[in-house]
């Protein structure tokens, strides 16, 4: 936080730049370059976000969010690598059953996974959002919908729950 509000004042220095036409100058105070930084790493973001925008197919996503009970998270701090694993292969294992399953689309599909181990508060809160198509592709390669179309779900929410739970357990 300290390098945030540092970030293109005095306390980080700076240059002048002067025109040689006319001469005016210009102060330019240094950035913090730190990745969090939205002066610093605004535009990168905004590059970072267009370039993603530009792979994606032109049809409706859903946004679904995985994490585990809070009194999982000690486990995160001693052994992080294990347990974001995990978590990153059982909420595509739950994708991926729901999305072949006849009864809902019948289907190979695809997400874009981003992992979050903090929450809004800074405080220990390990959860993975992912980015799903509104469909996939047939074993022909054609591309299919789901079966409900007008929902506000990709696939029903206890169903993905039980099996999420299951899954992770078992792991």
């Amino acid at each position: 936080l300290s390098a945030l509000s540092q970030c293109r004042t005095a306390a980080l220095g700076g240059h002048i730049d002067a025109c040689d036409n006319c001469g005016h100058k210009h102060i330019s105070y240094n950035s913090c370059r730190n990745r969090h930084c939205p002066k610093c790493q605004g535009i990168q973001k905004e590059m970072w976000a267009i370039q993603r925008e530009e792979e994606m197919l032109p049809v409706g996503y859903f946004h679904v969010v995985f994490t585990f009970p809070s009194e999982l998270h000690g486990l995160c701090l001693r052994n992080p690598k294990f347990m974001y694993d995990l978590l990153f292969e059982s909420a595509w294992y739950v994708l991926k059953i729901f999305a072949t399953d006849d009864k809902w689309m019948g289907v190979k599909s695809a997400a874009t996974m981003l992992l979050h181990t903090w929450g809004q508060k800074l405080s220990l809160h390990p959860h993975v959002h992912c980015i799903v198509p509104n469909g996939g592709l047939t074993k022909d390669g054609s591309w299919k919908g789901p079966k409900r179309a007008n929902s506000n779900f990709l696939f029903p929410v206890l169903a993905m729950n039980k099996v999420y739970k299951a899954f992770f357990l078992r792991r």
